[in-house]
């Protein structure tokens, strides 16, 4: 084929034009994370302990009453740290970690503040000159005859400091004389008390108690008698206070 020189220019100029590619359009699709996360929450479940440590922490409340229910804060402050531990673990399949870290820290607040102040109060709670024992000082051995054990026996005459609750009688305001047993089981739901279980209970003058729930103490002087004292309503007692001291 013969190519003048007119075409010959042409068709070199063609040739020598850039190669150019075709792209395709880039999309930039921006995703807010947030709305992923408000997406997410109606597929992910409520972690249970994370609604159980929110309930303990409440619970802890009671903390306040006896340094027994200390045992509340201190499970709870357990299981709402293995709550958000879950939790942050299994971040796209669970959900309460706001539950899990408020229970926790209620826990462990009271957990703190009421075990400060249950010792604070032990420190200070037993007067000057006196002795604190417990019911559980008065109790005998298991299998022993005497119905009176030689350590309590040992405490007769002595000033002694102990804590318990008015039993309920026929009284039940401005007593002066009363039973006075250790749980408020037995405060609560009568019936016959252990011999070992019940001390009688003298108040000096002016001092006088009405019957309530609330944990009373006691001090004063204890007599310990091996001979069983009959009293009113109920089988007798081996124990008595004469109390000088009521709070």
């Amino acid at each position: 084929m013969h190519l003048d020189g007119g075409n010959s220019s042409i068709i070199l100029a063609c040739l020598r034009l850039p190669s150019r590619s075709i792209a395709a359009p880039a999309m930039n699709i921006e995703v807010d994370p947030e709305t992923i996360d408000q997406r997410l929450i109606h597929y992910r479940a409520l972690c249970s302990s994370a609604i159980v440590s929110l309930v303990l922490g409440f619970l802890s409340l009671l903390a306040i009453i006896s340094p027994k229910m200390l045992v509340i804060p201190f499970v709870g402050t357990i299981v709402g740290a293995m709550a958000w531990h879950k939790i942050q673990n299994k971040a796209l399949e669970l959900t309460g970690k706001l539950l899990a870290i408020t229970g926790m820290s209620l826990s462990a607040v009271l957990l703190l503040g009421c075990s400060t102040l249950h010792i604070y109060v032990f420190l200070t709670e037993v007067p000057d000159g006196y002795q604190r024992i417990s019911f559980f000082d008065l109790q005998p051995e298991p299998g022993a005859v005497a119905p009176v054990p030689e350590s309590a026996v040992a405490l007769n005459g002595k000033q002694i400091f102990i804590k318990g609750y008015v039993y309920p009688g026929d009284q039940r305001r401005g007593l002066k004389q009363f039973v006075f047993v250790p749980d408020m089981g037995t405060c609560c739901f009568g019936g016959q008390p252990k011999l070992t279980d019940m001390i009688e209970v003298t108040l000096k003058d002016p001092n006088r108690v009405d019957f309530s729930y609330r944990k009373r103490r006691l001090g004063g002087i204890l007599r310990v008698d091996p001979q069983l004292k009959p009293i009113s309503g109920l089988q007798g007692v081996y124990y008595q206070l004469e109390a000088d001291y009521l709070n």
